[in-house]
């Protein structure tokens, strides 16, 4: 099967405290204002990597930044230099703004349509067969982040996969209802999960697992990122881990978050985990019927008067 070649702040959000300070404050360091030249080479750099990495997170911009040398790994590089420059970017649409991952803001609203023949051809359009009916397992992708789900959603869409965002920690009702709908599959489910290598990510994996057991789901359940074999293999940046989570007394060595893995090699890696559960006949197969359910739309849809429905 053919391969597929943030959690960013609000808009607005305050700056952290300590750029505040600096900013009220008097210093005796001066620092050195970037040059015109010096601002359209990180511009030109910006570009370059969410073109090549579209859709990507503000927060992977900023370490794909850090990891070429670009800018320097501090906060202030990535409030006042990252999210502002991409900001300006999109406000004067020299980057589309669906080249970068947002998923932590949505609307709720049911479909709705102007009239019947209008939603005739949205179900033809859109019409899927359930791919997983016919396969002989079950597959769900779980991130603990609202923004990388923006980045996985390219992959397990495609797939008709769930994707699972358990927001941090996820509340048992959550987790409740996750575990009746694995158990209602029938067959026999396959959990990959996407999160931070920090004391709380790790503990977030547990809670999953732990509860999903513990409301009678049988899964067999994978971390996929980030792990200590790719912070080693592909270098990946650290940050210190927060010394006020309770976790980190027992936790060794830096943090690293899943941002810091380039959104394609992320959807490279979704990708391997539901390939391996495909059955490629019985996705043919399915494809066949598919097509074939659509041929049958259009013409019931071509044979009414849809003006009359209109």
């Amino acid at each position: 099967m053919t391969s597929y070649a943030e959690i960013e702040p609000a808009r607005g959000d305050p700056l952290p405290v300590f750029l505040l300070l600096m900013s009220y404050s008097t210093s005796s360091i001066k620092r050195k204002r970037r040059t015109k030249a010096e601002m359209e080479r990180i511009r030109a750099a910006l570009y370059d990597v969410v073109a090549k990495n579209r859709p990507a997170t503000v927060r992977q911009v900023f370490y794909q930044l850090v990891s070429t040398g670009v800018i320097g790994k501090t906060e202030a590089e990535y409030h006042t230099t990252v999210c502002r420059l991409l900001t300006e970017m999109r406000l004067n649409l020299e980057i589309p703004f669906d080249w970068i991952a947002d998923n932590t803001r949505w609307m709720r609203k049911p479909d709705s349509y102007d009239s019947l023949a209008q939603a005739l051809d949205d179900v033809k359009r859109h019409y899927r067969r359930a791919l997983w009916s016919n396969q002989d397992a079950y597959v769900e992708v779980w991130t603990e982040k609202d923004a990388i789900a923006g980045v996985l959603y390219d992959v397990t869409g495609k797939w008709d996969v769930p994707l699972m965002v358990t927001r941090g920690y996820s509340s048992i009702t959550f987790l409740h209802e996750a575990a009746e709908a694995i158990r209602a599959q029938g067959k026999p489910a396959h959990l990959y999960y996407f999160g931070d290598w920090d004391p709380s990510g790790l503990d977030i994996e547990v809670q999953v697992e732990g509860r999903l057991t513990e409301f009678g789901a049988v899964v067999e359940f994978e971390r996929v990122a980030v792990t200590p074999e790719q912070i080693s293999t592909w270098n990946l940046l650290t940050r210190p881990t927060k010394k006020t989570d309770s976790r980190a007394r027992n936790f060794e060595g830096g943090s690293v978050e899943v941002d810091a893995i380039p959104p394609q090699q992320l959807r490279d890696l979704v990708f391997e985990c539901i390939a391996r559960h495909v059955d490629e006949d019985a996705f043919r197969v399915l494809r066949v019927a598919e097509q074939s359910e659509k041929e049958v739309m259009s013409r019931i849809i071509n044979a009414q008067d849809l003006d009359s429905l209109s």
